[in-house]
């Protein structure tokens, strides 16, 4: 396969031990095709020859960071994905649980944060509540798309009672939505990388949302994690994980209740 710059297995290696030092995540061996994808467009924007320079530049030069790690994260997400989540958030405000602080700790370009907002709305009535959530990603980039709120009319289509929450796009924003200023003021989006040894984050949240990141991180680094994530959530605060973790065996930690969703012990 011929590539337009150069690139090799040293090359892939030293990408994988800097993607882990700066954000914990452990590229598989299989990632090779997919790291050289990425990060090429770098190597073209910086005028370099090949990948090896590139990873020099990124040695000296530590405002690249940013764009090296916004090249390698995967932001896979949709509105109300997993749905079963939303409908738990809901029976957790139904039933009378205090939820007025929630932190959706892998927010992406924004599906997420807006889901849960949405459902906080459908659960009260209203859009005037007390409630408040906080949505963080390490991706600079996919958080400033999160905080425009525009998505394409096809993203959004799928969303029961959409007309409440989006507004529709007219000439230049043809085809696409808006979410509404009363759903986005419901959201503060921040940057934060999970591995920092602590979260700008007040303790006492009522209910943390972190899907389908863990998986990245291997197992200590997994319990690290959680354990700083649990201090911030109240006892008997609501604890979402994605469809492909399991926390079970942390029950010192907090308790199942189904459908890799928990209760902070």
């Amino acid at each position: 396969m011929s590539r337009e710059f150069g690139y090799t297995d040293a090359d892939f290696n030293k990408v994988r031990s800097e993607l882990r030092a700066l954000a914990g995540i452990n590229l598989a061996d299989s990632k090779v095709s997919l790291v050289y994808s990425r990060l090429a467009p770098r190597v073209r924007k910086l005028g370099l020859k090949e990948v090896k320079q590139y990873l020099n530049y990124l040695e000296t030069h530590p405002d690249e960071q940013e764009h090296f790690i916004n090249a390698l994260t995967t932001n896979l997400t949709s509105f109300f994905r997993e749905p079963h989540h939303f409908d738990m958030l809901q029976e957790f405000i139904q039933s009378g649980e205090r939820c007025e602080r929630l932190w959706c700790a892998a927010s992406s370009t924004g599906e997420e944060p807006y889901s849960i907002a949405m459902t906080l709305v459908k659960a009260f009535g209203r859009f005037d509540i007390s409630s408040r959530l906080v949505a963080s990603d390490i991706d600079s980039s996919v958080l400033n798309k999160a905080s425009s709120g525009v998505y394409p009319l096809d993203k959004v289509d799928p969303i029961e009672n959409k007309k409440s929450f989006f507004l529709r796009g007219k000439d230049a924003n043809l085809g696409y939505a808006k979410v509404v200023p009363q759903l986005r003021n419901l959201i503060e989006f921040r940057k934060v990388n999970l591995l920092d040894n602590s979260y700008p984050i007040q303790a006492g949240l009522d209910v943390i949302f972190c899907r389908n990141v863990m998986i990245y991180f291997d197992k200590e680094t997994q319990v690290q994690i959680l354990e700083k994530l649990l201090e911030k959530l109240r006892p008997g605060g609501l604890y979402i994980a994605g469809h492909s973790e399991n926390f079970n065996h942390l029950g010192h930690l907090m308790t199942p209740i189904g459908r890799t969703a928990y209760r902070k012990v």
